[in-house]
């Protein structure tokens, strides 16, 4: 007995499951993965404490009249802690070698480093949020009987941002150098000496591309729109930087 094999045409109406993760399931891992060290669980809790401990101490010396002036420190110091925690994301990996292990399991680095910048924005959120809710909270405390809550809602969301931008800058810079040392150093030694210097020499020119001074002037409801225009250019060049250079960097 004999038996004819057909050979059929091979089906294309089965779906295909892509083998890289979705980007939310990517940014969930890259989230806990910067919280899962000391260094990232350090950032967190000084960005969180920073700002209710510092209002508290300035407190010691003059009472609190107005929320706009201390809410607009507070979004700003809560910014710069918040530019450590999106470096050692970035610059960490490649720092500590384990860039390789991240591109061999998702081997498209844009879209790595989409969920990496989608990550740290959500966590200086989020932190800074814990921050400007504790300050608002100590203001409330150490405040005089008629005190001025005028623009507290201002500073709240602007310290958020603030989290979210500064976390973003400082992965995206990460990104850039891919050496955490080299973008830490740079990015505090440019935001707290070279741009406050420059300010004092040339002032149009320093209020024109300090972020840190951007940050606390929008807090406080001053110069919103300039703020906001600095804030944002320092986001897009930051990030445009850190992607190219991504994308061409040799994995080693």
């Amino acid at each position: 007995m004999t038996e004819t094999l057909t050979l059929s045409a091979p089906r294309t109406d089965v779906p295909v499951r892509g083998t890289a993760p979705s980007l939310p399931t990517l940014v969930g891992l890259e989230m806990r993965k910067s919280t899962s060290h000391r260094s990232g669980r350090g950032f967190a809790a000084a960005a969180m404490l920073m700002g209710p401990v510092g209002l508290a101490l300035a407190a010691l010396d003059a009472e609190l009249g107005a929320v706009s002036g201390p809410m607009g420190v507070t979004a700003m110091m809560t910014g710069l802690v918040m530019l450590a925690l999106g470096v050692v994301s970035t610059a960490g990996e490649w720092t500590h070698r384990t860039v390789q292990t991240s591109y061999l399991l998702v081997p498209r680095r844009g879209l790595v480093q989409t969920a990496k910048v989608a990550a740290v924005a959500l966590l200086g959120a989020a932190f800074a949020a814990v921050s400007g809710v504790g300050s608002l909270g100590v203001i409330a405390l150490v405040g005089v009987d008629d005190l001025n809550w005028d623009g507290w809602a201002q500073g709240l969301w602007v310290t958020v941002a603030a989290g979210a931008v500064f976390a973003v800058v400082g992965a995206g810079i990460g990104a850039a150098t891919a050496n955490t040392t080299a973008a830490l150093t740079v990015l505090y030694l440019l935001i707290l000496g070279v741009l406050p210097l420059l300010r004092v020499s040339r002032p149009e020119l320093g209020d024109a591309v300090d972020p840190a001074h951007a940050t606390m002037l929008l807090g406080q409801g001053m110069a919103e729109q300039r703020s906001i225009l600095i804030l944002t250019g320092w986001v897009l060049v930051a990030t445009v930087a850190g992607w190219v250079l991504t994308k061409r960097r040799a994995v080693q």
